[in-house]
C-alpha cells in the first residue's frame, strides 16, 4: 500500500507512522484532533512526577533494537536501563522519532468524523469538510475519555467537579483542613495524588472505588520470570495456580510468569470465561499486573502513613452541592453505614470509557451506524481480527483496509495498552501493509 491514513496521533498512532515509514510505505498521513502528535494523554503530561510504569530497558520503539530507548535516555537525561523515566521524557523520545520521518509523514490537525470505503480507497472525512483518501485507514484512538460516573449532576457541582485530572487539576484556595475526593483508586488516581502532592496540597485525600484496590509498586529490580509448565485457561484454576506460585516465588514473580503468554491465554478463553474474569478478577489483576514505579509507590506510602491519603472500598450514595464544595455521602463496602464528608474538590479518576457505544465519539457513532465496526463481545473495545487487526463489521467479516490498534483492541488481546504490546502491533501491521 502506498498511502496509509492513521486516525489518532498519540503514542499508538505515532508508533504506527514510524514503523510504516521504516517498512517503506511511501506516504503516511497522521490525523490528530488536539494534542501534540506523538504524546497523547499519558506522554503529554508536563509533570515530572509522572513516571513510566516499567523500566527503561523495556521501552524501546523498535523490537529489533532493544537498547534504543536506553541509549537515548542515557544520552539525554543520564538515565539507565533500570530507571523509571518521566513520561514526558518518553514523549520527547517518540516525538523526536516522528520528526525524523521528515516529509514521509504528513500531520493533519483535525477531527475525523467518518471513514467510508470506496473503489479508490478509504475516504476519511474531517469535521471541517476536508477529505483524505488513502489505501488503508488505521484507528489509533488510544484510551477514550474518562467514563462519567452515573447519577452525578456535574453542572450543579460547578468548580468543585474536575472531570479531566490531567488538564483541570487545581489546588488554589485549598488548605490543610480541606478534603479532595477521588472517584476511582487506579492509575489515574495515583497520577492525581502525585500531582496534588507536588503542587503543595496539604489537605486530605479520600480515594473511593467499589473494592478500594490501589496499584502495587515494583521492587527496585524485579527478575524476568518465564512461565512454568502448562497453564490452565480456566479462571478459577489459574487463580489457584497464581496463589500457589506466590507462596513459592512471591506474587510479583507469579504474576510476571504470565506476562509473555497473557494474550495467548486470553485468546484461548471463550467469551464466558472472559466475562467471568472481567466480572470477578479484573480489579485484582489490574493492581498486581500494572504496577507503579518504586518512587511513586514510596510517595503513596508516605501520604498514607501521614494520614493524608485513604483508599476506601465503598459506593457513593449521593453528592450534593454546598458552600465551598459538595457533601459526598458514601457507604463502606459490606456495611450499611453511610458516612458524609465535605469535599472541596471531586476528581473523576474512573479511567477511560471502554464501551464504544457509550463513548460519545462522532467517529465511532458514524462507523457503528454504517456497520463498519462493532463492539467486541465483552464490550471493552472494538471487535477486531486478532491475526490481521482488521476491524470486524456488522456482517462479521474483517476489513482488509480498515484496521484498529492499541487500547481499543482489548477485546481481542486483553493486554493492549502497554508500550511493548502496542509496539508489537504497530510493527506487525506495518510489515503486513508494506508487503
Amino acid at each position: 500500500m502506498n498511502h496509509v491514513a492513521i486516525i489518532g496521533g498519540g503514542l499508538s498512532g505515532a508508533l504506527q507512522a514510524i514503523h510504516l515509514v521504516q517498512e517503506g510505505v511511501s506516504q503516511v498521513t497522521l490525523i490528530e484532533r488536539g494534542r501534540v502528535p506523538g504524546r497523547g494523554v499519558a506522554y503529554g503530561t508536563g509533570r515530572s512526577e509522572h513516571l513510566l510504569n516499567v523500566p527503561a530497558r523495556r521501552m524501546t520503539a523498535f523490537p529489533d533494537r532493544p537498547d534504543h530507548f536506553v541509549d537515548w535516555f542515557e544520552k539525554t537525561a543520564g538515565g539507565d536501563a533500570e530507571a523509571y523515566a518521566p513520561r514526558m521524557a518518553y514523549g520527547d523520545y517518540i516525538t523526536g522519532l516522528l520528526a525524523e520521518t521528515g516529509d514521509r509523514v504528513t500531520i493533519v490537525h483535525g477531527e475525523a468524523t467518518d471513514v467510508v470505503a470506496a473503489a479508490d480507497g478509504e475516504h476519511v472525512t474531517l469535521s471541517d469538510g476536508r477529505e483524505i483518501v488513502a489505501d488503508a485507514a488505521i484507528l489509533a484512538l488510544g484510551n477514550l475519555r474518562p467514563a462519567l460516573p452515573g447519577r452525578i449532576d456535574v453542572a450543579a457541582l460547578g468548580d468543585a467537579w474536575i472531570g479531566d485530572p490531567w488538564a483541570d487539576l487545581r489546588v488554589e484556595g485549598l488548605g490543610a483542613d480541606d478534603m479532595v475526593v477521588l472517584i476511582g483508586t487506579g492509575l489515574t488516581a495515583v497520577d492525581t495524588i502525585l500531582t496534588l502532592d507536588a503542587l503543595g496540597y496539604q489537605g486530605r485525600i479520600l480515594a473511593l472505588s467499589r473494592r478500594g484496590l490501589a496499584p502495587r509498586a515494583h521492587e527496585a529490580r524485579e527478575p524476568i520470570v518465564a512461565p512454568q509448565g502448562e497453564l490452565p485457561s480456566n479462571c478459577v484454576a489459574l487463580l489457584r495456580r497464581i496463589r500457589r506460585r506466590s507462596q513459592e516465588v512471591g506474587w510479583r514473580s507469579a504474576v510476571h510468569e504470565l506476562r509473555s503468554i497473557t494474550q495467548d491465554l486470553w485468546r484461548k478463553a471463550g467469551d464466558i470465561e472472559r466475562r467471568r474474569f472481567l466480572r470477578h478478577l479484573r480489579p485484582w489483576w489490574d493492581v498486581h499486573r500494572h504496577r507503579i514505579a518504586p518512587a511513586v509507590g514510596a510517595t503513596v506510602d508516605r501520604l498514607e502513613r501521614a494520614g493524608r491519603l485513604t483508599f476506601a472500598a465503598g459506593k457513593i450514595v449521593s453528592i450534593n452541592p454546598e458552600a465551598g464544595g459538595a457533601a459526598v455521602a458514601w457507604r463502606a463496602r459490606g456495611t450499611d453505614r453511610i458516612e458524609t464528608v465535605h469535599a472541596a474538590r471531586i476528581v473523576n479518576c474512573t479511567g477511560p470509557e471502554l464501551d464504544i457505544v457509550r463513548a460519545g465519539e462522532p467517529l465511532f457513532d458514524a462507523l457503528l451506524s454504517s456497520g463498519r465496526i462493532q463492539p467486541d463481545p465483552c464490550r471493552i473495545g472494538i471487535d477486531v481480527d486478532p491475526d490481521t487487526l482488521g476491524a470486524i463489521g456488522r456482517d462479521g467479516a474483517a476489513s482488509g483496509s480498515l484496521f484498529v490498534i492499541g487500547p481499543p483492541t482489548k477485546g481481542a488481546f486483553w493486554e493492549s495498552i502497554a508500550v511493548p504490546d502496542i509496539r508489537a502491533q504497530t510493527d506487525a501491521l506495518a510489515k503486513r501493509l508494506a508487503a
